[in-house]
C-alpha cells in the first residue's frame, strides 16, 4: 500500500470488515479528542493536540492501538486481556473493540500532552 494522503484514504484500503473496526476506532478517539487534528504518521491515523497523542492501524489480525508506554502501563489492568508491547495494544479483529478504554486511555493521553506542553512553555 503507498503511503495514504489522509485517513479516509487509510481505512479505505482495507477490506469491509477491517475498514468498521478501523472507524470504529476512528470514531471513539474523536469523540474523545474533538479538538486533536486528524494526521497520517508512520504511514498510519495518528491524532495531534501539542504532540501526537495515539495511533491505529490495521494488522493481518488486530487492529493496533499506540498510545505511548505511559498510557498501557496506566490502564494495564484494564487492557490485561489482550496482547500488547510496551507502548502498545492489540484488538483482535473477531471481538468488539473495547471502546471506553480506548476513549479514557485517549482522555489520560490528553492530559499527558498538554502537561508537557505545560512544562515546556515554563522553560
Amino acid at each position: 500500500m503507498n503511503k495514504p494522503k489522509d485517513v479516509d484514504e487509510y481505512i479505505g484500503g482495507f477490506p469491509a470488515d477491517v475498514q468498521q473496526k478501523l472507524q470504529q476506532m476512528r470514531d471513539a478517539i474523536k469523540n474523545a479528542a474533538p479538538h486533536t487534528q486528524e494526521i497520517i504518521s508512520y504511514g498510519m491515523p495518528a491524532y495531534k493536540q501539542h504532540g501526537n497523542l495515539v495511533y491505529f492501524g490495521a494488522a493481518k489480525n488486530h487492529l493496533g492501538f499506540y498510545p505511548g508506554a505511559a498510557a498501557i502501563a496506566h490502564f494495564k489492568m484494564e487492557l490485561a486481556a489482550y496482547k500488547g508491547a510496551k507502548g502498545s495494544v492489540q484488538f483482535p479483529y473477531n471481538e468488539p473493540i473495547p471502546l471506553g478504554i480506548v476513549a479514557k486511555i485517549v482522555a489520560f493521553r490528553i492530559v499527558e500532552d498538554e502537561d508537557r506542553a505545560l512544562a515546556k512553555k515554563k522553560k
